[in-house]
């Protein structure tokens, strides 16, 4: 490796336990489109350079940066919106659906069956409110290796989940919870605001919202999120320097 130059596997397993890789030079990591694909958001031995590279952009980047790319290269935010993180983790990885009334969390036990790991749940409720997800199937999940859970729907058990280091987003959070039942649907597309949710497509979430890419997207909306993410840093740097946001953006002639 040239002098000077990031080895993204040091700096992943040096890392592993950090939500964010604040020092992480964009440009010097050179990604280029043909790196990587939406598969290597899954380790193996294969492709284990490549899963950790984007594994690092991942974990710097931003739903905000995501969305303005998505804006740029699809012409749509990507946000669903109403999500909101019921603790501070991040979460990324492809999709595993669930559709089911809110009086039945036994469909949320079904799609924890359904996914692998890395995946991220995200279950859709209908209904009356209650509560499909709680400390139990966080605590379950985590174990199984899922990335995290998003629910268009209902949270409880906030005192444990608050502090559980698995990511948890839903619309609001409801003490009441329904029965096993089991009687949704897994993976299949589901369509919220005009936005067709799809198994397999990329979502990300952080303190800032969530961000829908579809899959044939992806390489193409990161791409573009890294050069936000470079052009960010750059902004930061000439602040830092005694320039003003005004001056930068041409405001102050």
């Amino acid at each position: 490796m040239a002098k000077g130059k990031i080895d993204p596997i040091k700096l992943v397993r040096k890392s592993s336990n950090s939500k964010k890789f604040d020092k992480l030079d964009f440009e010097e990591l050179n990604i280029k489109k043909d790196d990587f694909s939406i598969d290597d958001l899954k380790n193996n031995k294969k492709n284990e350079s490549k899963f950790l590279k984007l594994k690092s952009v991942l974990d710097s980047v931003s739903s905000c940066q995501i969305s303005d790319a998505s804006n740029l290269v699809s012409g749509r935010s990507g946000v669903i919106s109403g999500l909101k993180a019921m603790n501070r983790n991040k979460v990324y990885g492809r999709i595993v659906t669930a559709k089911t009334n809110c009086d039945d969390w036994g469909t949320s036990v079904l799609a924890m069956n359904a996914a692998e790991e890395g995946d991220v749940l995200f279950i859709y409720c209908y209904g009356k409110p209650a509560s499909v997800w709680g400390e139990l199937a966080s605590t379950s999940s985590k174990e199984s290796g899922i990335a995290g859970t998003i629910l268009y729907g209902y949270s409880r058990d906030m005192d444990a989940i608050i502090d559980l280091d698995y990511p948890v987003y839903a619309l609001d959070f409801l003490p009441n919870a329904g029965k096993p039942l089991g009687l949704g649907q897994i993976n299949i597309d589901i369509e919220i605001d005009n936005q067709i949710i799809r198994p397999g497509d990329f979502i990300f979430g952080d303190e800032s919202g969530v961000v829908l890419v579809p899959q044939e997207l992806f390489v193409d909306i990161i791409m573009e999120t890294i050069k936000i993410k470079i052009k960010e840093n750059n902004i930061v740097n000439q602040l830092k320097s005694g320039k003003t946001l005004a001056q930068i953006v041409g405001f102050d002639e």
